[in-house]
This record gives structure tokens, sequence and C-alpha cells, in this order.
């Protein structure tokens, strides 16, 4: 192959590295907050955040944005929470506790007012509120554990829920409502354990075309786990290196239970092989999986792992600079006879 067309080949190879590489760039990591705004007027008007958090849980981000306690048969604990009218005009607000699930690795929110054990323990202080355009009040929630109460843990939400007329003419309303989550373990002594395994760590591509990484997750502790974190890689073609890619938030598990988490990658992703890094965490937990991957080619296949190993650390920086010196190279070098073909 003449010297020329070799020179083109790379030119064109390393400078559709560098777009991949700016485009997936560097992405924010996912992390906590409260459920998600449910309903056509949720998310747009109102808004809610926990303003309490136990000094032992100081250091636990979780605790900061959820009511996440251990307490004793008889205990009674108290946290506030912010309500904030987000809208230009004056709204009434109510706030009450519903139940809440963790079932096929998701915290599952019982539809309007549905009662369970925790919410019939918890009461708060104002159930209505009349908020001018852009007022926040705040709301203190009273939870009051029985002597007799059994152990294990509870879930529930502390809902901000508001509602407004969609149509003059009609008396249907729209209503929506966002909240802070609540998880209450009940039992003597000290708190069991929070823990979890990466299982399983391999390639796959959607069926979109985007390539992805899923991991097998296993709850082996004592409490449930809202897993977050984020996947880098490094040692591609060309030593190309991308990310981080935050993982699929809304992964929850219960104590015992396995979920796969997702991280969607860029549809220009090169099949590899790539040395991947991802780490996943819930509140103070945290491990990572590594292994050298390939993925499919096919959309809604799975790829090939050469290597595997749990270890802890993380990738430096993607190095886009030094990308973008490679390329530039490659064009001072690429020969003057290529360069007028391409005219």
């Amino acid at each position: 192959m003449p010297d020329g067309t070799k020179g083109a080949r790379r030119y064109w190879v390393l400078l559709l590295m560098l777009a991949f590489v700016q485009a997936a760039g560097v992405r924010p990591a996912a992390g906590h907050g409260a459920p998600s705004p449910q309903g056509p007027t949720a998310g747009r008007v109102i808004g809610i955040k926990l303003l309490d958090a136990p000094e032992s849980r100081r250091a636990d981000p979780r605790a900061h944005a959820y009511i996440v306690d251990h307490v004793s048969p008889g205990s009674t604990i108290e946290r506030r929470v912010e309500v904030t009218n987000e809208s230009s005009a004056p709204m009434h607000v109510n706030v009450y506790a519903a139940a809440a699930t963790i079932a096929k690795g998701e915290f599952t929110f019982a539809p309007e007012r549905t009662p369970n054990e925790l919410t019939g323990w918890t009461s708060v202080d104002t159930t209505d509120l009349e908020l001018a355009a852009s007022e926040t009040a705040r709301v203190r929630t009273t939870i009051r554990v029985p002597r007799d109460a059994a152990a294990g843990e509870r879930y529930g939400v502390i809902w901000a829920q508001t509602g407004i007329p969609s149509d003059r003419s009609h008396t249907m309303t729209m209503l929506g409502r966002v909240g802070v989550r609540m998880y209450i373990d009940v039992g003597p002594g000290g708190e069991p354990p929070s823990d979890f395994k990466i299982e399983r760590l391999y390639p796959a591509r959607a069926r979109d075309g985007r390539g992805e990484v899923r991991a097998r997750i296993h709850n082996t502790g004592g409490r449930a786990l809202d897993i977050s974190g984020a996947l880098s890689l490094s040692d591609g073609p060309v030593g190309l290196r991308a990310g981080p890619f935050p993982a699929k938030t809304g992964t929850t598990l219960a104590p015992g239970d396995r979920a796969e988490t997702v991280v969607p990658l860029d549809a220009r992703l090169p099949d590899g092989p790539w040395a991947v890094k991802l780490t996943l965490k819930s509140g103070l937990v945290e491990h990572t999986s590594g292994a050298t991957v390939t993925f499919p080619a096919t959309p809604g296949g799975a790829g090939a792992v050469a290597a595997s190993a749990a270890r802890q650390g993380h990738f430096s920086t993607p190095v886009v600079a030094g990308l973008s010196a490679l390329v530039l190279t490659a064009l001072c070098l690429l020969p003057s006879t290529f360069l007028r073909r391409r005219r």
C-alpha cells in the first residue's frame, strides 16, 4: 500500500476518534434526590427537600436526601422538610405520608394516599399549606415507633401535592406531587451492615445501536440500597479513553435482592477491546469492578469479556488533549499528494 494512502487512513481514524471523545466527553455522575415529580403539574410548580440528617449520618449523602435511620422499638424521630411554591401564583399544597415498596430493583410509590405500617407511625405538623408565589414553608415530620414493632425495614414517602384545574370550563383537576423517601429500619442494638457485590459485568449493544455496560448487583447487607455510579474506559483503539459515563439512576435493592444496572454509552463507540472500570456506590458503601471487554457489532447482542477483577481505584480524566495533539501531528505529516486529491 502506498505511504500516502497509509498516512491518509491513519489521519481519518484519529480524526474520527477525536470526534467520538469530544461527543462523549465528561458527564456528571448520577446522584440521589427526591422521588421524581408525578403528574402534569409537578416539577414545574412545587419543590420539596429534606432539611435534617442524624448526627451519626452526617457523612452519608443518602441521609441528606432521604429520611434514612435505624431505631429501636419505642423510639421517636423528627425530620423537617421544606416545601416551595416555584410558580408565580398562589397555591394550596397538601402534605402527607404514603406507602412505598421495593420490588424488581425499583423503589415503587403506592398510588394516592395508600397507607402501610410506617405511614401509621408518621405524622406531620401541617397537612395544608397556603403558599404565595415563590414562598417556602417548613413542615415537621414525626415518626413514633411502637414498643411492640417487629424488626425490619419499612418504606414510605412524605409527599407534597398540589392540584390545578386543567380547564376553567370543566371540573377536572390535574394533580402533581413531589416527595422525600423514608427508609426506617427497626430493631434492637446496632444497625445492620450495608453492603453489595458486583457479581457480573459485561458489554452489550442496545437495540438503538448504542453500546452499554451492564452489571449484576447483589445486596448482601441488611439495609436497602440506592445504587449510583459511573464507568470509565481506557486502552481502547489507538489508546483512546472515554468517560466517565453515569449509570442509569433508579436502581434500588432490598436486602438480599439482585438487579442489573445499565451504563449507556455513545453509539459511535468503537467495538474495542477496552479496559473498563465501573464504580458503584450507595451512601458510604462503594465497590469497583474492572474488565477487558469487546462490544458486540449487532444490536441486542452481548459482547465478550476477556478478563474481570474487582478492584479499587479511579481512572484519570479522559485524555482529550493528548488525542488532539495526535490528530494535529497526523495532519502535519499527511502527504501533499493526498491533500491535493481531497480538494
